[in-house]
Order: C-alpha cells, then sequence, then structure tokens
C-alpha cells in the first residue's frame, strides 16, 4: 500500500470500521450505506481528497445479496492518490444518501446512478434521469432487464432478417 494512502486507510478503519481490501495495488474500503456522507467528509477535510472522480454502480444480481455496490473513486491532488470506496445497497429499495453537499459533482453522477440501476439517493437536489427519456420504463443495466434482440444478418439467413425486419413506409 502507498505510504501516502497508508495513514488515511488506518484513520478511516479507526473512525469507521470500513474493510479494507487491496488487489493489484488498488485498495478499496467497504462502506456502510448510513457511514458514507461521514466517510467522504472525513476523506475531504482530513485526508485532503479533493476530487470525486466517478460513482458508478456494479449489479451482482442473482448471485450475490445485497445486489448492488455503489463504488466511488476518490482522488487527492495534494498526495496523488485514488481510494476506491464501495457501498453495499439491498436490492429490494435500493437508498443511499446523497453526498452532493461534499463534493457538488456527485449530482451527475448520482442522476446517471439513479438512471440506470435505480438507486435513489436521499437528500439529492434534482433526482431525474439524465441519460434516457424522462418517460423511459425500467433501469437498463440492471441485469434483470429485458435485453432487445436483433439477428445479425448474414449471407445464409439474409431472406428470413428481410422478411422480419420492420421497413419504412413509403
Amino acid at each position: 500500500m502507498d505510504e501516502h494512502l497508508q495513514p488515511v486507510v488506518d484513520a478511516l478503519q479507526a473512525r469507521f470500521g470500513v474493510a479494507v481490501h487491496e488487489y493489484a495495488g488498488e485498495v478499496s474500503l467497504t462502506v456502510k450505506a448510513d457511514q458514507i456522507v461521514e466517510v467522504c467528509q472525513s476523506l475531504r477535510d482530513d485526508h485532503a481528497f479533493e476530487m470525486l472522480i466517478d460513482e458508478t454502480a456494479v449489479d451482482y444480481y442473482p448471485e450475490m445479496e445485497p445486489r448492488f455496490h455503489v463504488i466511488y473513486q476518490v482522488y487527492s491532488m495534494s498526495k496523488n492518490i485514488i481510494l476506491c470506496l464501495r457501498v453495499p445497497v439491498d436490492g429490494t429499495n435500493p437508498h443511499l444518501p446523497t453526498i452532493e453537499t461534499v463534493w457538488a459533482g456527485a449530482n451527475w453522477y448520482e442522476r446517471e446512478v439513479f438512471d440506470m440501476f435505480g438507486i435513489l439517493y436521499d437528500g439529492h437536489s434534482d433526482m431525474r434521469r439524465i441519460v434516457m427519456p424522462a418517460d423511459w420504463q425500467g433501469h437498463p443495466l440492471r441485469k434483470d432487464y429485458p435485453l432487445g434482440y436483433e439477428e445479425v444478418q448474414f449471407t445464409f439467413n439474409y431472406e428470413d432478417v428481410q422478411r422480419r425486419k420492420p421497413h419504412p413506409k413509403e
């Protein structure tokens, strides 16, 4: 582990009891959902992590419970280190508190996670779709979302595909 990152991880373990995972030189901390705002505030105020560089989610359906993990990548420009935070979120009623008050840029990331995965952020200032149309039903990056299917056309199935393919009216 990086010499600049070790004291940060030790402090967060002592204060919040986070679980630490290290793989291929990258460190990730598993944080409880109700602690994410406090952990982010501590990273910003006490440990000079000035920037949220990414926020996304992973759907582990049906292999794992809790179903979702929301992943935050935070960056310290002064120390040149990146830290990953993982927050497990239940799939039946996916809610998290917003970290928009810590890093204002989280607004757009949280809207995208809501739009694609259906995870709601309590206290968010503008929780509406950002990628899909406003009247879209469902959340496309969930593993249980129905897939659209269009058969790939080759020389051996050209006639079958052309027969079923919708054509614009002239």
